[in-house]
């Protein structure tokens, strides 16, 4: 008989192995509304090192880990928690960007799928703290200098023109240097993220923390080249003076048109798209100087914001930091499913049921089923919205349910609308073959974590084009 002398640590292997059933779900929370509502600091707070190891000890390690399949990365969130559980810092950032290379993006601004499809979320509802986990993760590596640039990469003589400097773009060229290519990225903008820097406020994602990375990657080769707005059109011919000298582009320019509401009184003053604030917000926080008669503001006024999305809840957060009187956020849709399961989207999918952000909790009137008809005003200045209360009912024929007319319309009071509906997918011309197109520009608007996934995945289908 084969035997073997095995030594185990018990304490180790009971927390380890029974930590879910001992330890709840702690999550790190939120400053304070009243501190944080007056400034434009990151509102989410951290645990401490031994808390956040025990949030790590509580994944189970599935024989099926639902997690890694929810992932659009297909991050191993079982293997960096167990690392991060035993203390083993480099070994966990070592596992986590194996799969994904900005988890300072995710670990603040994911909205965890794979929590969601946590086998404890099915169990008690207590998902492991994935999000959490991967942001200590990360934090702690550039802390301790982990996170170095790669320095004498070969190159491969080809050059690539990434245009685009967004999520997609960046995790693309960030793919594509450490292959060996020569990568150059084209940005409209006067300095790179996309959304990241223009559109998720700095209470959310700081960006400081963008910067950082940026400056690694171009310490590892990318070159930047910002201010460069690029037809898309100059690309439809194999003879394209401007790109003749690189041998493959990649079309990384996200969605760049927001689905407008063009009714009565669209012109009026103080009527605006998400965006437009947005960006103007974390511009002028970076210091750029905006006239009077330019700068969006929610100072004093009675804000409504048309659309639920997350979009419009940054609205909301941002909103109330510039001393709003009071916030109103409508949504065409009926209300979501209040709870943590969704019938209709049962687990490990995720769960479309009514989501309260940190924005929503610092104030905000929230109704669903409104419908818009008129932006109304006194000379060129909006003063209210009428809407209309609506009902959806079963379309005989099939298809999209009927909207229909439910008591009389009605007026809310406000001098500043924001318009937060989404975006168009864009619509490309024929490209040449070595012309990829990833992310929102490809599929539409959707997740920073899946337009990371789409700019690895082009990435590594450029490679095979030449191989």
């Amino acid at each position: 008989m084969l035997t073997c002398n095995v030594t185990i640590n018990h304490s180790s292997f009971i927390i380890m192995s029974r930590s879910f059933l001992e330890i709840h779900r702690q999550e790190a929370g939120y400053r304070p509304v009243q501190d944080r509502i007056h400034d434009f600091g990151e509102v989410e707070q951290t645990l401490n090192i031994r808390e956040r190891k025990l949030q790590a000890s509580r994944c189970m390690d599935c024989g099926v880990p639902f997690c890694h399949w929810a992932c659009p990365l297909g991050n191993k969130a079982p293997e960096w928690n167990d690392a991060l559980a035993k203390g083993d810092w480099e070994l966990a950032y070592r596992l986590l960007t194996g799969t994904n290379p900005f988890p300072e993006f995710t670990g603040r601004i994911c909205p965890a799928l794979c929590e969601k499809a946590c086998v404890l979320n099915r169990y008690n509802h207590e998902p492991t703290t994935n999000r959490e986990d991967e942001c200590a993760i990360i934090e702690m590596a550039f802390q301790e200098g982990l996170v170095q640039p790669h320095t004498g990469i070969s190159r491969n003589g080809k050059r690539v023109a990434v245009i685009g400097a967004g999520p997609a773009g960046l995790a693309a060229a960030h793919d594509l240097n450490l292959m060996g290519y020569s990568v150059t990225v084209f940005e409209k903008s006067e300095a790179a993220g996309g959304l990241l820097r223009y559109g998720i406020p700095n209470f959310k994602l700081n960006k400081a923390v963008i910067d950082r990375r940026l400056k690694l990657m171009e310490e590892e080769g990318i070159e930047f080249k910002f201010g460069e707005e690029i037809s898309l059109n100059d690309l439809c011919s194999n003879i394209n003076i401007r790109f003749s000298m690189f041998d493959a582009v990649i079309i990384a320019t996200g969605t760049p048109q927001a689905r407008d509401l063009n009714i009565p009184g669209r012109k009026l003053k103080g009527v605006h798209l998400a965006l437009e604030l947005l960006s103007q917000q974390n511009r002028a926080l970076a210091g750029m100087e905006f006239g009077k008669d330019e700068r969006i503001t929610a100072k004093g006024k009675n804000v409504l914001v048309i659309g639920g999305g997350d979009t419009g809840s940054d609205c909301i957060g941002t909103a109330h930091r510039q001393g709003c009187k009071s916030v109103t956020q409508i949504e065409i849709m009926p209300r979501p499913t209040e709870g943590p399961d969704d019938p209709q989207n049962p687990w490990p999918a995720w769960p479309r049921t009514l989501k309260t952000t940190s924005s929503h909790e610092e104030g905000c009137n929230r109704r669903w089923n409104i419908n818009t008809l008129e932006f109304l005003g006194e000379g060129v200045r909006l003063t209210g919205v009428r809407v209309q209360e609506i009902d959806w009912r079963p379309n005989p024929a099939g298809g999209r349910p009927l909207m229909v007319e439910k008591g009389k319309p009605e007026v809310i009071k406000a001098e500043l609308v924001l318009l937060a509906m989404g975006f168009l997918k864009p619509e490309h011309p024929r490209y040449p073959e070595n012309v990829f197109v990833c992310g929102d520009a490809a599929n539409g608007a959707s997740l920073v974590v899946r337009a990371l996934a789409s700019g690895r995945q082009t990435a590594a289908k450029l490679n095979a084009f030449f191989k």
